[in-house]
């Protein structure tokens, strides 16, 4: 069978956005074409190819192939590759890279490549994947070298929070306590290892008893296999950190309690300390060439933006926000958790934020993702998660936590993994997952420079390939769900955000490739 067997449509995107095989020309919106490739900025441009039924292709097989380069430092997301996604029905097709830091108080993906589908006619349910150890909250879910990691808070006097790493099920493996203080709050990828935060949570924030265990912590310890970490520095005076996040090449820090502060890892067991807004940064991401925090004292709530040294500038906050929690890149957007009113906030670009919505009747919006083409955030004091339908309206998915008598519940941690959405809580310390559609991930860091990327629905079996090796498939079967629709293709663009980074050789076809197929794609 000929390579071109089944071609829909091949964009070479040397010096333009024209379909070389059929009409399918895509409206070129603020690209550069040089060195033989198109060069995407992640901020606004993308191609645009008319609706068209082609690309809906029903319940047949389809493969998407194109190859893209991607920086190895990055001051932003890295977005979407194709989509053809409607949000409306919630249908269609998305090919992004996930980069989620902000997700409350961790980093819980990093360059992970997704492949979904969905056509919104199933509402699937929240599964119970156990508790990690005898925790009372999950505080942070990392993706890291093809595993789920946690990071717990223990509440007894000769207990500790310890790292684990998801078996599958209910089955968690411990991978030891960094430190002796009673939490890991936040874990991030940086560098090609896991990092994860040691912490004195104070927990009567959440309306628990404190901690028997008043061990101050402060400190961040790189993970080197099995329960072993390697001390990398205490950070100035903080007895607890709320986030990490991979920022410019650096690894930053932030304090949790007072006094407030963020800090730069200089390597070894060294911390630069890089000022604060006026009080506590909390929650951290990078967007457009910023790293942003968010506000966590009711005196200076809301955003600020760092602009070197010690100075960060303030970005405004919502109408009577006290406190935000995290952040989201939705369909280019920066979105902020809050609290109290449990309202998501979007970002204007300014000092302005607009108002998305309440989740329900909740109080608090702590974890965010994108997931499969929408928006999910998860609450306090039912510790419910919502997915974003557009226009202020927000759905219920379910409740994670049903502890009785207690105050607050929360739905805090959020990745995706395998496939899935997963979210931790307190105080019953479980994590949950569930699956919209179809989905695939590649649940490592996707090497920088140009990569060869292959997406398959064969059958009911969803593929990902790279450099011609297929690197995961699904669990969910895809053959049942009818992608017909005339959405238009975004090149560059979609429910995550603008692609950064260059693009040339993307092909559609109507069949699945065979491993062969895309080995010879590969090394074009």
């Amino acid at each position: 069978m000929s390579i071109d067997s089944g071609l829909v449509a091949y964009w070479p995107l040397r010096e333009d956005a024209r379909d070389e095989e059929g009409t399918h020309h895509g409206d070129a919106r603020g690209l550069r074409f040089q060195y033989g490739a198109a060069h995407f900025d992640g901020r606004a441009s993308h191609i645009e190819v008319p609706q068209n039924d082609r690309f809906g292709p029903g319940t047949g097989d389809f493969s998407i192939a194109v190859q893209i380069n991607t920086a190895a430092i990055l001051d932003h997301v890295l977005g979407d590759i194709v989509s053809t996604y409607d949000p409306g029905p919630r249908r269609g097709i998305n090919l992004c890279l996930m980069n989620y830091a902000g997700v409350t108080s961790a980093q819980s993906n990093y360059r992970n490549l997704f492949f979904g589908i969905d056509n919104g006619r199933i509402d699937e349910s929240w599964t119970d994947c156990g508790r990690p150890g005898t925790n009372l909250m999950v505080w942070a879910l990392c993706v890291h070298e093809g595993n789920l990691f946690a990071g717990t808070f223990e509440t007894g006097s000769d207990e500790a929070g310890h790292v684990y790493r998801y078996r599958g099920g209910t089955d968690w493996e411990d991978c030891g306590a960094p430190a002796p203080c009673n939490a890991v709050t936040s874990l991030a990828e940086f560098d090609g290892k896991l990092y994860a935060a040691a912490s004195h949570y104070r927990s009567s924030g959440s309306s628990i008893s404190e901690s028997e265990n008043e061990t101050p912590g402060g400190a961040v310890y790189r993970y080197e296999g099995g329960t072993d970490w390697t001390h990398c520095g205490t950070l100035d005076n903080p007895e607890a950190i709320f986030g990490l996040v991979n920022y410019r090449g650096a690894l930053y820090a932030s304090s949790m309690y007072a006094p407030p502060g963020v800090f730069r890892y200089d390597g070894g067991t060294t911390w630069k300390y890089c000022g604060h807004s006026g009080g506590r940064i909390a929650a951290m991401t990078a967007h457009r060439g910023s790293l942003y925090g968010s506000g966590y004292d009711a005196e200076f709530p809301g955003v600020y933006r760092y602009a070197g040294g010690e100075e960060w500038e303030n970005c405004g906050a919502p109408p009577g926000v006290t406190q935000s929690y995290s952040f989201a890149q939705h369909f280019g957007e920066l979105y902020l958790g809050t609290w109290p009113g449990g309202r998501v906030f979007r970002y204007d670009g300014d000092m302005g934020w607009e108002d998305t919505g309440r989740l329900g009747e909740e109080e608090e919006v702590m974890g965010m993702a994108v997931y499969n083409g929408k928006l999910y955030g998860g609450t306090l004091p039912l510790a419910e998660v919502y997915r974003y339908d557009g226009d202020g309206a927000w759905t219920n998915t379910g409740r994670l936590d049903h502890t009785p008598d207690v105050r607050y519940r929360r739905a805090w941690s959020m990745a995706v993994y395998q496939g899935k959405l997963f979210c931790g809580t307190l105080p019953s310390g479980h994590v949950h997952s569930i699956a919209a559609g179809a989905c695939v991930t590649h649940d490592r860091a996707l090497a920088p420079g140009w990569r060869s990327i292959a997406a398959v629905r064969r059958g009911g079996r969803m593929e990902l390939h790279v450099d011609g090796n297929e690197v995961a498939h699904s669990e969910q079967s895809g053959s049942a769900i009818d992608l017909s629709g005339d959405a238009p293709l975004r090149i560059g663009f979609g429910a995550h955000d603008y692609f950064n980074g260059a693009m040339k050789n993307l092909r559609w076809y109507n069949r699945a490739l065979t491993a062969a197929e895309i080995g010879q794609l590969a090394n074009e």
